[in-house]
């Protein structure tokens, strides 16, 4: 199986717009409704983009990139140590074909690692037993991935925020209308790890099947393998999503869609790694808080037109896409 039998098509980057979100930290209001308007612009198109001046430092990007690297390598006795089959809230190790994300398809060529708010069992929310709340597994021997893990999660949280004020003005909206949404929120830092593509691949194999995301924003940083690609919903084709160094490629999830009445868009994506080499890449979900009501924005219903979706939290709308894709029901892949 090859690039060109799945169908993708090379196109120029632009394609998928490119925006500078530094302005949204700007003291000038119409500096920060500058970048709410090319997100709405994107939004409303494939809803995806790649997000430049985010302001994540590149040296914590590489450390990061350097500790999931140096776990995926590390024998598989050890990574089964940490399987995420050992946690009630989802954490930990995923081994290589575990996920299956594309109905009827073989199971996705890719190995990760999952990665949520570190929680103490004796903290109120998991003594109750709310959804995915929990503490995070940690390898042994490896100093660095905590720490590192750690402060890139927090820093990510940071851009979901600042993003998310982008958001709220790219619907017309004041600038803190999801201030409630954004605290304390569900997310989750998965670590991926994809072989290169086999030639004798099974039909339909893919590194990650063709799927949409559950949740608000997803945050990927990928390496310079390639192999991530959007569904053109106008030519009903894919397109290669190629890295840009220095960005972030971003994208809305279902909750999103929901929110605006599909409005907003949530885009089917895959991944091929057709590089010939290992690929490697951290993708950020972040969900908001869990009880959070998500209920149709009243500026995104035309005359006469009714919400599609009725009103519900994020957790319940998470628990919803996980009864509908598993059974039973896990904790959250966002």
């Amino acid at each position: 199986m090859n690039a060109s039998s799945l169908g993708a098509r090379s196109v120029e980057a632009a394609t998928l717009p490119i925006i500078d979100v530094s302005g949204l930290s700007s003291s000038v209001r119409e500096t920060r409704a500058a970048v709410g308007e090319a997100l709405r612009r994107a939004c409303l198109d494939k809803g995806f983009f790649y997000c430049a001046g985010h302001g994540i430092p590149q040296g914590l990007i590489d450390a990061a990139f350097a500790e999931a690297k140096a776990f995926f390598e590390r024998p598989i006795e050890e990574k089964l140590a940490v399987d995420k089959a050992h946690s009630f809230c989802n954490r930990g190790y995923e081994h290589m074909r575990g996920q299956t994300l594309e109905a009827g398809a073989p199971a996705d060529l890719k190995q990760g690692f999952y990665i949520g708010p570190d929680l103490p069992m004796d903290d109120p929310r998991v003594v109750a037993k709310r959804f995915n709340r929990g503490p995070n597994q940690w390898p042994a021997d490896q100093p660095g991935f905590r720490p590192v893990m750690m402060a890139y999660f927090a820093a990510m949280t940071d851009l979901g925020e600042r993003l998310m004020r982008g958001m709220a003005l790219s619907l017309g909206l004041p600038e803190n209308h999801f201030d409630a949404f954004v605290r304390e929120p569900l997310a989750t830092l998965r670590l991926l790890h994809y072989p290169p593509q086999p030639k004798d691949a099974a039909p339909n194999e893919k590194g990650a099947g063709a799927h949409t995301d559950f949740g608000g924003l997803t945050l990927l940083m990928q390496d310079d393998a390639g192999g991530l690609q959007v569904h053109d919903a106008a030519s009903n084709s894919w397109v290669h999503a190629d890295p840009i160094p220095g960005t972030f490629v971003v994208n809305l999830g279902d909750m999103i869609s929901r929110w605006t009445n599909d409005r907003y868009r949530s885009t089917l994506h895959r991944v091929v790694n057709e590089s010939g080499r290992e690929r490697y890449s951290i993708p950020f979900f972040f969900v908001g808080h869990p009880d959070h009501m998500v209920e149709c924005l009243p500026n995104c219903l035309g005359p006469g037109e009714q919400p599609k979706y009725a009103a519900t939290t994020v957790e319940d709308h998470l628990k919803a896409m996980y009864q509908r894709t598993y059974a039973p029901t896990p904790a959250v892949r966002a």
